[in-house]
Protein backbone atom coordinates (compact mmCIF):
# COMPACT_ATOMS: atom_id res chain seq x y z
CA UNK A 1 0.00 0.00 0.00
CA UNK A 2 1.41 3.70 -0.67
CA UNK A 3 1.09 5.93 1.97
CA UNK A 4 1.81 10.14 2.46
CA UNK A 5 2.92 11.02 5.14
CA UNK A 6 2.37 14.53 5.99
CA UNK A 7 4.60 15.32 8.48
CA UNK A 8 6.87 18.16 9.47
CA UNK A 9 8.99 16.80 12.64
CA UNK A 10 11.69 13.89 11.17
CA UNK A 11 12.10 12.42 14.36
CA UNK A 12 8.95 11.46 14.27
CA UNK A 13 8.57 11.18 10.94
CA UNK A 14 11.65 8.58 10.18
CA UNK A 15 10.87 6.02 12.98
CA UNK A 16 7.53 5.94 11.10
CA UNK A 17 8.19 5.32 7.56
CA UNK A 18 10.99 2.50 8.61
CA UNK A 19 8.55 0.87 10.69
CA UNK A 20 5.75 1.09 8.29
CA UNK A 21 7.94 -0.35 5.86
CA UNK A 22 8.62 -3.19 7.64
CA UNK A 23 5.13 -4.02 7.51
CA UNK A 24 5.10 -3.79 3.89
CA UNK A 25 4.19 -0.26 3.37
CA UNK A 26 5.50 2.20 0.81
CA UNK A 27 6.01 5.40 2.10
CA UNK A 28 6.04 9.07 0.84
CA UNK A 29 7.24 11.88 2.86
CA UNK A 30 5.89 15.54 2.92
CA UNK A 31 6.92 17.70 5.33
CA UNK A 32 4.45 20.35 4.09
CA UNK A 33 0.76 20.72 3.53
CA UNK A 34 1.73 22.44 0.43
CA UNK A 35 4.21 19.64 -0.54
CA UNK A 36 1.58 16.60 0.67
CA UNK A 37 -1.44 18.37 -1.34
CA UNK A 38 0.62 17.82 -4.68
CA UNK A 39 2.17 14.55 -3.90
CA UNK A 40 0.40 11.44 -6.34
CA UNK A 41 -2.30 10.48 -4.76
CA UNK A 42 -2.03 7.48 -2.46
CA UNK A 43 -4.05 4.77 -0.72
CA UNK A 44 -3.55 6.06 2.52
CA UNK A 45 -3.02 9.96 3.82
CA UNK A 46 -1.57 9.72 7.35
CA UNK A 47 -1.80 13.69 8.51
CA UNK A 48 0.10 16.03 11.05
CA UNK A 49 -2.43 18.87 12.19
CA UNK A 50 0.68 20.90 13.44
CA UNK A 51 2.33 21.69 10.00
CA UNK A 52 4.56 24.90 9.27
CA UNK A 53 2.86 26.15 6.48
CA UNK A 54 -0.89 25.67 7.04
CA UNK A 55 -3.24 23.66 9.86
CA UNK A 56 -3.78 20.09 8.52
CA UNK A 57 -7.27 20.69 8.77
CA UNK A 58 -7.18 22.76 5.98
CA UNK A 59 -5.00 20.24 4.25
CA UNK A 60 -7.69 17.74 5.23
CA UNK A 61 -10.70 20.04 3.74
CA UNK A 62 -8.86 20.34 0.55
CA UNK A 63 -7.95 16.41 0.28
CA UNK A 64 -11.54 15.34 0.85
CA UNK A 65 -13.00 18.35 -1.90
CA UNK A 66 -11.15 16.18 -4.80
CA UNK A 67 -10.71 12.39 -3.15
CA UNK A 68 -11.98 10.11 -1.18
CA UNK A 69 -8.56 8.61 -0.28
CA UNK A 70 -8.74 7.72 3.49
CA UNK A 71 -7.21 10.13 5.80
CA UNK A 72 -5.62 9.42 9.30
CA UNK A 73 -5.46 12.65 11.35
CA UNK A 74 -2.34 11.67 13.70
CA UNK A 75 -1.96 14.80 15.97
CA UNK A 76 -0.15 15.92 19.50
CA UNK A 77 -2.69 18.39 19.77
CA UNK A 78 -4.98 18.02 23.53
CA UNK A 79 -8.17 19.92 22.12
CA UNK A 80 -11.26 17.19 21.06
CA UNK A 81 -12.51 19.81 19.24
CA UNK A 82 -10.09 20.03 16.53
CA UNK A 83 -10.34 16.27 16.12
CA UNK A 84 -13.70 16.32 15.59
CA UNK A 85 -13.41 19.19 13.08
CA UNK A 86 -11.46 16.97 10.89
CA UNK A 87 -13.30 13.93 11.47
CA UNK A 88 -16.27 16.29 10.36
CA UNK A 89 -14.62 17.49 7.27
CA UNK A 90 -13.93 13.82 6.01
CA UNK A 91 -10.96 12.04 8.05
CA UNK A 92 -11.35 8.65 8.65
CA UNK A 93 -9.66 8.10 12.09
CA UNK A 94 -7.39 10.36 13.98
CA UNK A 95 -4.41 8.96 16.59
CA UNK A 96 -2.71 10.83 19.33
CA UNK A 97 0.85 11.51 19.76
CA UNK A 98 2.93 9.41 21.07
CA UNK A 99 1.93 6.48 19.58
CA UNK A 100 3.17 2.97 18.30
CA UNK A 101 3.73 1.93 14.60
CA UNK A 102 1.69 -1.40 15.70
CA UNK A 103 -1.39 0.83 16.42
CA UNK A 104 -0.52 2.97 13.74
CA UNK A 105 -0.81 -0.36 11.53
CA UNK A 106 -3.96 -1.61 12.78
CA UNK A 107 -5.67 1.93 12.28
CA UNK A 108 -4.82 1.66 8.77
CA UNK A 109 -6.05 -1.81 8.57
CA UNK A 110 -9.02 -0.96 10.18
CA UNK A 111 -9.87 1.62 7.92
CA UNK A 112 -8.87 0.16 4.69
CA UNK A 113 -11.62 -2.71 5.59
CA UNK A 114 -14.34 -0.35 6.08
CA UNK A 115 -12.85 1.78 2.20
CA UNK A 116 -13.36 -1.50 0.83
CA UNK A 117 -16.29 -2.32 1.85
CA UNK A 118 -18.22 0.98 1.17
CA UNK A 119 -16.61 0.29 -2.17
CA UNK A 120 -17.84 -2.91 -2.45
CA UNK A 121 -20.97 -1.72 -1.78
CA UNK A 122 -21.43 1.19 -4.03
CA UNK A 123 -20.34 -0.45 -7.10
CA UNK A 124 -22.72 -3.20 -6.98
CA UNK A 125 -24.00 -5.07 -9.95
CA UNK A 126 -26.74 -3.00 -11.57
CA UNK A 127 -30.68 -4.81 -11.25
CA UNK A 128 -31.01 -7.85 -13.81
CA UNK A 129 -33.72 -7.14 -16.65
CA UNK A 130 -36.97 -8.56 -16.11
CA UNK A 131 -37.70 -8.76 -19.97
CA UNK A 132 -40.81 -6.84 -19.75
CA UNK A 133 -41.66 -2.83 -18.82
CA UNK A 134 -44.23 -3.82 -16.28
CA UNK A 135 -43.83 -5.41 -12.91
CA UNK A 136 -42.15 -3.96 -9.75
CA UNK A 137 -39.99 -1.06 -10.36
CA UNK A 138 -36.31 -2.85 -9.18
CA UNK A 139 -35.08 -2.38 -5.62
CA UNK A 140 -31.47 -2.54 -4.52
CA UNK A 141 -28.31 -0.37 -4.48
CA UNK A 142 -28.40 0.44 -7.98
CA UNK A 143 -31.71 2.11 -7.62
CA UNK A 144 -31.86 5.63 -5.66
CA UNK A 145 -34.12 5.41 -2.57
CA UNK A 146 -36.51 7.64 -1.81
CA UNK A 147 -37.49 8.72 1.41
CA UNK A 148 -39.94 11.47 1.14
CA UNK A 149 -38.18 14.52 -1.30
CA UNK A 150 -34.91 13.08 -0.30
CA UNK A 151 -33.19 10.28 -2.43
CA UNK A 152 -30.38 8.53 -1.73
CA UNK A 153 -27.90 6.62 -4.18
CA UNK A 154 -25.89 4.26 -2.58
CA UNK A 155 -24.00 3.34 -6.37
CA UNK A 156 -23.14 6.70 -6.83
CA UNK A 157 -23.09 7.67 -3.18
CA UNK A 158 -25.41 10.64 -4.35
CA UNK A 159 -27.97 12.60 -2.39
CA UNK A 160 -30.73 14.75 -3.80
CA UNK A 161 -33.56 16.92 -1.90
CA UNK A 162 -36.39 17.59 -3.98
CA UNK A 163 -34.12 16.69 -6.56
CA UNK A 164 -31.05 19.54 -5.67
CA UNK A 165 -27.70 17.76 -4.76
CA UNK A 166 -26.39 17.65 -1.52
CA UNK A 167 -22.86 17.42 -0.72
CA UNK A 168 -22.14 15.05 2.13
CA UNK A 169 -18.67 14.05 3.33
CA UNK A 170 -18.16 10.61 3.55
CA UNK A 171 -19.33 10.00 6.82
CA UNK A 172 -22.38 12.06 6.27
CA UNK A 173 -23.30 9.89 3.34
CA UNK A 174 -22.23 7.17 5.53
CA UNK A 175 -24.43 8.08 8.33
CA UNK A 176 -27.89 8.89 6.20
CA UNK A 177 -27.48 5.85 4.87
CA UNK A 178 -27.33 3.86 8.16
CA UNK A 179 -30.15 5.86 9.06
CA UNK A 180 -31.94 5.48 5.97
CA UNK A 181 -32.21 1.50 6.00
CA UNK A 182 -34.98 1.45 7.97
CA UNK A 183 -36.84 5.09 7.79
CA UNK A 184 -38.76 5.72 10.87
CA UNK A 185 -36.90 2.78 12.93
CA UNK A 186 -34.64 4.05 15.59
CA UNK A 187 -31.03 2.80 15.34
CA UNK A 188 -28.96 2.61 18.81
CA UNK A 189 -26.11 5.55 18.91
CA UNK A 190 -23.81 2.30 19.17
CA UNK A 191 -25.10 0.57 16.36
CA UNK A 192 -24.76 3.85 14.23
CA UNK A 193 -20.85 3.73 15.44
CA UNK A 194 -20.58 -0.07 14.82
CA UNK A 195 -22.00 0.46 11.33
CA UNK A 196 -20.65 3.96 10.11
CA UNK A 197 -17.22 3.86 11.56
CA UNK A 198 -16.09 0.36 13.75
CA UNK A 199 -16.56 -1.93 16.17
CA UNK A 200 -15.08 -1.21 19.31
CA UNK A 201 -15.10 2.62 17.88
CA UNK A 202 -13.03 4.20 20.53
CA UNK A 203 -12.54 8.00 19.38
CA UNK A 204 -14.16 11.31 20.71
CA UNK A 205 -17.33 10.72 22.03
CA UNK A 206 -19.06 13.75 20.53
CA UNK A 207 -18.29 13.00 17.23
CA UNK A 208 -21.54 10.95 16.02
CA UNK A 209 -23.20 14.28 17.51
CA UNK A 210 -21.25 16.43 15.33
CA UNK A 211 -21.99 14.32 12.17
CA UNK A 212 -25.51 14.49 12.88
CA UNK A 213 -25.84 18.32 13.64
CA UNK A 214 -23.74 18.37 10.10
CA UNK A 215 -26.20 16.11 8.20
CA UNK A 216 -29.32 18.25 10.06
CA UNK A 217 -28.21 21.07 8.46
CA UNK A 218 -27.56 20.10 5.01
CA UNK A 219 -30.83 18.82 5.32
CA UNK A 220 -31.96 22.05 5.83
CA UNK A 221 -34.52 20.89 8.82
CA UNK A 222 -33.02 19.56 11.89
CA UNK A 223 -36.37 17.83 12.25
CA UNK A 224 -35.22 15.48 9.45
CA UNK A 225 -33.21 13.25 11.82
CA UNK A 226 -34.99 12.84 15.24
CA UNK A 227 -32.80 12.44 18.43
CA UNK A 228 -34.16 9.63 20.78
CA UNK A 229 -33.54 10.25 24.30
CA UNK A 230 -30.72 8.07 25.95
CA UNK A 231 -31.20 6.03 22.90
CA UNK A 232 -30.09 7.03 19.48
CA UNK A 233 -31.65 8.47 16.27
CA UNK A 234 -34.07 7.92 13.11
CA UNK A 235 -34.58 9.27 10.21
CA UNK A 236 -38.22 11.12 9.94
CA UNK A 237 -39.50 12.03 6.19
CA UNK A 238 -41.04 15.77 6.80
CA UNK A 239 -44.66 16.93 5.31
CA UNK A 240 -45.69 20.10 4.69
CA UNK A 241 -49.06 21.36 5.98
CA UNK A 242 -50.28 20.66 3.08
CA UNK A 243 -49.33 17.06 3.11
CA UNK A 244 -46.42 17.57 0.63
CA UNK A 245 -43.15 15.62 1.53
CA UNK A 246 -40.27 18.98 2.05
Amino acid sequence: MRVLLIEDDDRVAGPLAEGLSRFGFAVEHARTGAAGLAAPEPEMVLLDLGLPDMDGIDVCRDLRGRSDVPIIMITARDDELDRVVGLELGADDYLSKPFGVRELVARIRAVTRRTRHSIAAAGAAEPRSSGSMHGPAPTGPSKPQCVGALAIDRRTRKVHLHQVPIALAPKEFDLLVCLAEDPGAVCSRQQILDTVWEAHYFGPAKTLDVHVAALRRKLGDPAWIENIRGIGFRLVPQVHADGADR
